[in-house]
């Protein structure tokens, strides 16, 4: 998940190529009475904490996105639109000085935290001195690094002064796209040295349409509308979103009607939730890009060629067709076609086992006994780690072990429930821990193409998302640069030049784009999901 999927230059939506598929009308037309009580459930499972300043993934950004309070949330088109604040600071309105080094956020005025206090400035102010804070055990601090100073003229303006221009502010600073942190309420958590153990996690207070009434770990997490929102309140009057640890058993719920809607459907679900009369399916491109990752500090997968024999080695045009269906595309880049700016004519990698098995012996890496090869009287065996809940996942990668098999490469699989899988580097996560020698998940792609957070060198954990322990001082320059610009024929010759240099250096692999499909009961109105914040929008949604 990405700390920072920055929206501005979003200037097409995915939803545009949506297609809308399976509404039948599977017996009485006539649409049951609305209960205004909405069930959720995506197949992913238990998650650690409430609180996004500590945790990353999926579930939780959408529990997030329904409860918590953010500068600027994103429409149905992918595009940033103020929520806490007034408007969204561009060089045009002033909201960005000329030099790019200040940013001024003006916030709205009488709006209440979700226990009914009020909204100011110091939330702001308090909340970014929380990030900074090298005692809350904080997922990335990149771009909040840059803040020398914070200016409150008066208790609905903040002003950031920043060492240097930084494009990628939104929405790192407080946006609810990607795994950013939110603004947390001064007035409850003042009291407590770090955020890292307090009780707010588990029943936290934000300033979204939706407020938790409940969270009964492993099970579910209940919300209610919220009475203070500055909004209104939402048509739906309760959320139970539940934390199911299997997508088969999720889609056992949805076809009985335990379960209304299904956020983000694995490609290899799509078709049976198609099936189902009683649900709408859409189909759509997603930001998420599926990738295999190795830690470049072990030293099995040390030596480059290693790990470009590993690429060569997948057929990823079978793991489409074979395991996801035929839904995704086949890339090199690191980006999706939600990236407007992606370098989408790269040429592909073909499949070559050949080649692989050619790498392998350049590497000093025989062939020994039962097929496996030796190096120095070691094997080439490989621990790979992935989380546990899904069957289309375990089948990944047993095809993926197939294919290294024929060249020479064993695998070992470790499985790990998500909460510990996506764990802190502090509390003993596997993958920002390093803990595997492949690894694969999803990442979220940012639009305006900064990949920093997850390949710069001063973002390997604790400081980062940097898992691969990947470091090249050129691409850091690169990176750097493309954050300092707000121009986007700028990026868009950065990020080719980064994401050629990357693809040589094969720290990751892209397995492909993901594409997902949203599956929900046919009398729930209102929803229209975009690709990065699908619950951003949730006012009008009812069933």
């Amino acid at each position: 998940m990405n700390r920072k999927i920055v929206a501005a230059l979003l200037a097409a939506t995915l939803l545009a190529a949506c297609t809308k598929v399976a509404q039948s009308p599977g017996g009485s037309s006539t649409p049951p009475p609305r209960t205004h009580v909405l069930t959720i459930a995506d197949g992913t499972g238990d998650i650690p904490t409430l609180n996004p300043h500590l945790f990353t993934e999926t579930t939780l950004l959408y529990i997030a996105e329904l409860t918590m309070a953010y500068l600027v949330r994103y429409n149905s088109h992918n595009e940033p639109v103020p929520e806490l604040a007034t408007v969204v600071p561009t060089k045009a309105n002033g909201g960005i000085s000329p030099d790019g080094k200040t940013i001024t956020w003006h916030l709205r005025h009488g709006v209440r935290w979700s226990d009914g206090a009020p909204f100011t400035a110091d939330d702001v102010v308090f909340s970014t001195k929380v990030v900074l804070n090298p005692a809350n055990n904080e997922v990335g601090r990149d771009g909040w690094d840059l803040i020398t100073k914070i200016d409150e003229p008066n208790k609905y303006t903040v002003v950031y002064h920043l060492k240097k221009p930084y494009s990628s502010f939104l929405p790192t600073f407080f946006g609810s796209a990607g795994a950013n942190p939110c603004i947390l309420p001064e007035h409850i958590l003042a009291k407590y040295p770090n955020i890292n153990h307090v009780p707010y996690n588990s029943k936290p207070v934000g300033i979204g349409p939706f407020r938790v009434v409940s969270w009964t770990r492993g099970q579910s997490i209940v919300l209610e509308a919220n009475p203070y929102y500055w909004r209104g309140e939402p048509k739906l009057k309760k959320i139970v979103y539940k934390l199911v640890p299997s997508f088969d058993t999720n889609l056992t719920l949805m076809q009985t009607g335990a379960v209304q809607l299904w956020p983000l459907v694995p490609a290899a679900f799509i078709d049976k939730t198609k099936a189902i009369k009683t649900l709408t399916t859409v189909v759509q491109d997603s930001a998420y890009f599926a990738h295999l990752d190795f830690n470049v500090t072990r030293p099995l997968v040390r030596d480059v060629r290693v790990r470009e024999a590993i690429r060569d080695a997948i057929d990823r045009k079978a793991l489409i067709d074979k395991i996801q269906h035929g839904y995704g595309r086949l890339q090199e880049d690191f980006s999706t076609p939600a990236v407007p700016i992606a370098p989408t004519d790269l040429p592909l990698i073909p499949y070559d086992p050949a080649a692989a098995r050619a790498l392998l012996r350049q590497a000093g890496w025989r062939m020994g006994p039962g097929g496996v090869r030796v190096k120095d009287g070691k094997k080439l065996v490989l621990d790979l780690a992935y989380f546990t809940g899904s069957s289309s996942a375990d089948d990944e990668v047993e095809l993926i072990r197939s294919y290294l098999k024929a060249v020479g490469i064993e695998i070992q699989t470790r499985k790990y429930a998500p909460a510990l899988f996506f764990g802190s580097y502090q509390s003993g996560g596997i993958v920002y821990g390093g803990k595997y020698d492949m690894t694969l998940f999803s990442w979220q792609a940012d639009p305006n193409g900064d990949m920093s957070n997850f390949l710069e060198c001063d973002q390997i954990p604790p400081n980062g998302q940097n898992n691969t322990r990947y470091c090249n001082p050129k691409v850091d320059k690169w990176m750097e640069e493309l954050k300092r610009s707000y121009s986007e024929a700028k990026h868009r010759e950065l990020l080719r030049k980064e994401t050629e240099q990357v693809i040589k250096d094969v720290p990751m692999i892209t397995l492909y784009a993901q594409q997902f499909g949203f599956a929900y009961d046919r009398y729930l109105t209102g929803f229209h999901p975009n690709a990065q914040t699908p619950f951003d929008s949730f006012m009008n949604v009812d069933i």
